[in-house]
């Protein structure tokens, strides 16, 4: 491993491996792809059939019900991909096995039949959990033994995630929104397929990074540890080496096939009952329905299986696992509600909000808009001619599909500013919004990193209390400024600057968060039951994601019955409260991790 890392530190970009770069921009691509559709899914799906841009006129309760059910589903099957590439793939072809995948998933969707559309997203969701865990694996695996630089390599790679993100949904959004959905669907599989090329067509600079199983020498036991990805990029911690062994007993398999088809059933179940009318469990027990009585039943066998394993270990790793449970669930109350950006956020951005702009307002939004366009494609393309400058000769033929892509990408910039500049005003379009969380964390990372790296840097209770109360706050500031609209009504004209300050305050709380995660279940838990709390982390976002979606389709139905205003305030209340609840718990938090940070 020591040889195959020194021949890939051998080539460098700003300081690491050139090889770094060639994931940046795969990743940047792939994540142009998921959030340029993405944005469009809720918009689509609502628009009116007679519409000048036609959708499928969905209730919102239905639309936000499949993208509730889509985005869970996302943080699921990478349980799946990863556990596929580590016994057979390896982390390479299961890169490449994903952008296919999702390519084709693209493509399914810019048919805009119901068939095809829901095609589209099961491949979108296969495709993910093929690329998602092993493209950071790839990362891991360079830089192991080599802990000192892990940080900055996380950080170049997380600027790749946002500016794909970034121009993602502004570019997709652009055409869906102004030309027709299928333009967006499918601008988003064309930059996939030629992210996947590049990629492919890179491999000889990995050298043996990410090759099948079968290929690799076995890892010894004290290297494990370092495979593991430390987010927030301090030492990953080995507990409790006299624990005895922990192997799962049948009851263990029982409760998680028990608590895993209740919960897919569920999944699946909710948008089918509410879109195509099919219920897949159309019986009841005593006073419950079907569905009540599944995912109770699902939530029942999974506490006991938690407790059960938590009750096997030592003292002290048992109390640190308890703090994992408890960051899960702060977890699952911020996704539920940070994830509404592209659910009831969307849909108040495109229904309420007053995105006319006249005169000078006009052109000083297009200069702004033109300046973030621009400054950022401007430093990814820098970074793309010292690639170019380090690997060209290796990898001719993969810079030239990367150098392919940036054509495209300044050719619809500047096509689109062309377009913006032209207009007499100015509509902004409802997707636009979406590109400030990726915008805020760009400018406001480095600040938190900061913070981070102080004396002041708060315990994991004080960061989530932090997240929460800021992400109330943006939601604080969206019903205030929606309190005016009449009960019921469907549309509105309230100022933009509430749904931007939302986005600053949103942001400000994802940064509190973000690096805790992953980091602390590498830190905290036993070697061998990683594996099992990764799986319940991302179960805890894939619950978030999932209440997302439940929780904004219930706008209608409150902004009927009372206000969209008071929709807005139960998401300002609930994180709040959870807030100060992680900061009332952060000293037994403290104590429960026995001196891991």
């Amino acid at each position: 491993m020591q040889n195959q890392q020194g021949s890939v530190f051998d080539s460098q970009v700003l300081g690491h491996p050139s090889a770094l770069f060639v994931l940046f921009f795969t990743e940047m691509w792939e994540r142009f792809s998921f959030y340029g559709m993405r944005v469009l899914l809720v918009l689509f799906l609502t628009a009116g059939l007679l519409s000048d841009n036609p959708g499928w006129e969905w209730p919102r309760e239905n639309a936000l019900a499949l993208i509730g059910t889509y985005g869970s589903l996302l943080y699921l099957t990478p349980l799946v991909g990863g556990y596929i590439a580590d016994k057979f793939t390896g982390y390479r072809m299961a890169v490449v096995i994903g952008c296919v995948v999702m390519t084709l998933g693209h493509a399914a969707m810019a048919v805009e039949t119901k068939g095809f559309f829901y095609l589209g997203l099961a491949l979108l969701v296969i495709g993910t959990g093929f690329f998602k865990p092993n493209i950071t694996s790839m990362i891991s695996t360079m830089y192991k033994g080599k802990n000192e630089k892990k940080d900055g390599a996380y950080t170049i790679f997380y600027m790749g995630v946002n500016a794909g993100a970034f121009f993602g949904m502004m570019l997709c959004g652009y055409l869906g929104e102004n030309f027709g959905w299928s333009w967006g669907f499918g601008l988003a599989g064309i930059f996939m397929m030629l992210g996947c090329l590049q990629f492919w067509l890179a491999k000889p600079i990995f050298g043996n990074i990410g090759a099948p199983p079968s290929q690799l020498k076995m890892l010894q036991a004290e290297d494990v540890a370092d495979e593991i990805p430390d987010i927030a990029g301090g030492p990953v911690v080995v507990n409790e080496a006299t624990d005895k062994r922990n192997p799962f007993k049948l009851l263990d398999y029982v409760l998680i096939v028990v608590s895993a088809v209740g919960g897919l059933l569920y999944l699946f179940n909710d948008p089918l009952e509410k879109i195509e009318k099919i219920n897949l469990l159309p019986f009841t027990v005593g006073n419950l329905s079907g569905t009540s009585f599944v995912v109770l039943l699902a939530l029942v066998s999974f506490l006991i299986l938690l407790i059960s394993r938590i009750a096997r270990y030592s003292a002290i790793t048992r109390d640190r696992i308890i703090a994992v449970c408890f960051c899960g669930l702060f977890t699952v109350f911020f996704f539920m509600a940070f994830e509404q950006s592209l659910g009831s956020m969307t849909i108040f951005a495109d229904s309420y909000t007053n995105r006319e702009l006249e005169g000078s307002a006009a052109m000083i939004f297009k200069i702004i808009d033109a300046l973030l366009t621009t400054v950022p494609l401007i430093i990814v393309s820098w970074v793309l001619l010292k690639l170019f400058g380090q690997t060209f000769k290796r990898i001719s033929v993969s810079n030239i599909i990367l150098g392919i892509t940036f054509i495209g990408i300044w050719a619809l910039v500047l096509f689109r500013l062309f377009n913006k500049f032209s207009e007499p005003g100015n509509t902004i379009d409802a997707s636009w919004f979406a590109i400030l969380n990726s915008f805020f964390i760009i400018s406001l990372a480095p600040l938190f990193s900061k913070w981070w790296e102080s004396k002041y840097n708060p315990s994991a209770g004080m960061k989530y209390g932090f997240g929460l109360i800021l992400l109330g706050i943006g939601f604080g500031i969206l019903a205030y400024g929606a309190w005016e609209i009449p009960q019921g009504a469907m549309t509105a004209k309230v100022s933009m600057i509430f749904l931007i300050l939302a986005y600053l305050f949103h942001t400000m709380g994802e940064l509190c968060l973000s690096p805790l995660g992953l980091s602390y279940v590498s830190k905290l838990v036993p070697p061998r039951m990683i594996g099992f709390m990764f799986g319940v982390w991302y179960l805890a976002i894939a619950v978030g994601q999932k209440s997302a979606g439940a929780m904004g389709g219930m706008i209608d139905k409150i902004s009927n019955e009372y206000s969209i205003g008071t929709f807005f305030l139960i998401f300002t209340v609930v994180p709040m409260g959870m807030g100060l609840i992680a900061i009332l718990l952060s000293p037994v938090m403290k104590k429960l991790m026995h001196g891991i940070r």
